[in-house]
């Protein structure tokens, strides 16, 4: 009997994960009701993600475990702070609701496949604002920072990308569509997009007329010219082609994944801000307000005298293969780095149903560490100088904060984490205090 129930929960967790739902099933008539599927999803993303390293293995490729930690922990930064703005992006829409033009059932299955459409149609528009309005992009823009396609790629997700998706699916609020229909589609939406990025699977057949595939988001992730700013869909690809962005794939021409100008650094929180700067000088360098409102709020390759979008023709023509940002750090901190990662997504997902009822104060201690954990992975890598001091400090904040507090509620689990954190903080307090001491020392001969 338990076993029928753990096989159904996985076959109901796999369906999710290709938005194969049954309306009935899947449809609620209050807020609270809506699980959290991304979150009841992190399971299977973990297992296909390794199921996809295997294969990648077998096939004779690598997946870098540098660029994989920067995808996943990125994504973990983008889950911590939405707990707390989860609900900002559809701010307004209650209201709307009251005013609906229609009067849809929400308990219909009508309802279940008009807010599927919408949504994902919403989706497009807003996909393709983040790429077509400078400022929007500065928060997508970590998305594609990525050099690697593979399924960790879909978890490198924007940690400010929500707040500007306001307006884009509150009309579905006038249409008739119950807030909790739109809550499951959104989430549907942003899982399914997870299996279609990977190089794995070539093509998928008459599928590729209708759905979003991995062939075409492959050319959504390409930084050469042919691929700039197509295939924008997020379930159908019918959008692309009504509205003409879609681009097949070529077999002529390998695709260079990343950005056009491709940020060197692995450091989370540095990717996910490093370009709202960029906009922001650029926009101070104009000489008109005219011009200064336009490098916010036009197209990236946007300068004085060109289209909205900026011209093609000046756009660099980036091509594969191109030597990518891949440092490396020694064996014994490379096996570190994955046990610290591993803890580290067991926090969070321990803590995370947890927040609400966390005090502010708890609650912005929990973000901190979060963000602290995921950035000293990436400054590790990019062997910037304070990385040693600032793991030596986290490492002592864990130790005086889970002697005397549950972690994970499993009283073994955290005796053994909490034993690794004072043995990290001794390691690095030690390696500090070396820096410090031959910095010293070297100040003194001069």
């Amino acid at each position: 009997m338990a076993l029928s129930a753990a096989m159904g929960k996985v076959a109901r967790g796999l369906s999710t994960l290709f938005y194969v739902a049954s309306p009935n099933e899947t449809t609620f008539r209050q807020v609270h009701e809506v699980p959290d599927y991304i979150n009841g999803a992190v399971p299977f993303f973990t297992a296909f993600i390794l199921l996809e390293w295997v294969v990648t293995r077998m096939k004779g490729g690598k997946i870098r475990l540098n660029d994989l930690f920067t995808s996943v922990l990125n994504g973990v930064a983008y889950e911590v702070l939405g707990v707390g703005v989860v609900a900002f992006h559809l701010c307004g829409y209650e209201w709307l609701y009251e005013r609906r033009l229609l009067d849809l059932d929400w308990s219909s299955p009508i309802t279940w496949w008009v807010a599927a459409f919408g949504v994902d149609l919403g989706y497009y528009w807003f996909h393709r604002a983040t790429h077509e309005i400078n400022l929007v992009w500065a928060s997508h823009q970590v998305h594609h920072s990525s050099e690697e396609y593979n399924l960790s790629t879909a978890i490198r997700q924007s940690m400010f990308q929500r707040y500007f998706s306001i307006g884009f699916y509150q009309p579905l609020a006038l249409l008739g569509v119950p807030l909790p229909a739109l809550l499951v589609h959104l989430q549907f939406n942003l899982i399914f997009q997870f299996w279609i990025h990977t190089e794995v699977i070539d093509n998928c057949g008459p599928l590729e007329w209708v759905l979003n595939t991995p062939s075409h988001h492959r050319v959504h992730h390409g930084a050469n010219k042919w691929c700039l700013d197509k295939n924008y869909a997020g379930v159908l690809i019918i959008w692309d082609r009504l509205f003409g962005t879609f681009q097949a794939e070529r077999r002529d021409e390998k695709i260079a994944y990343g950005l056009v100008d491709q940020p060197q650094s692995f450091n989370v929180l540095w990717l996910q801000i490093f370009y709202f700067g960029a906009v922001f000088r650029k926009a101070r360098s104009m000489t008109t307000w005219g011009d200064s409102l336009r490098a916010l709020f036009y197209g990236p390759g946007w300068f004085p005298g060109t289209p909205r979008l900026g011209d093609p023709d000046t756009f660099p023509d980036v091509k594969a293969p191109r030597v990518k940002y891949n440092p490396q750090l020694p064996l014994w901190q490379e096996a570190y780095v994955l046990v610290h990662f591993a803890i580290l997504i067991l926090v969070q997902q321990a803590w995370i149903p947890k927040v609400a009822s966390f005090s502010w104060v708890s609650a912005l201690v929990f973000t901190a560490f979060i963000f602290v954990s995921a950035g000293i992975v990436g400054a590790m890598y990019d062997g910037w100088w304070w990385a040693p001091l600032v793991e030596a400090a986290r490492c002592i904040a864990y130790v005086a904060y889970a002697r005397s507090n549950p972690v994970t509620g499993c009283q073994a689990m955290d005796a053994a984490i909490l034993f690794y954190f004072a043995a990290s903080a001794f390691i690095w307090t030690s390696h500090s205090l070396a820096v410090v001491k031959a910095s010293v020392k070297a100040a003194k001969l001069e």
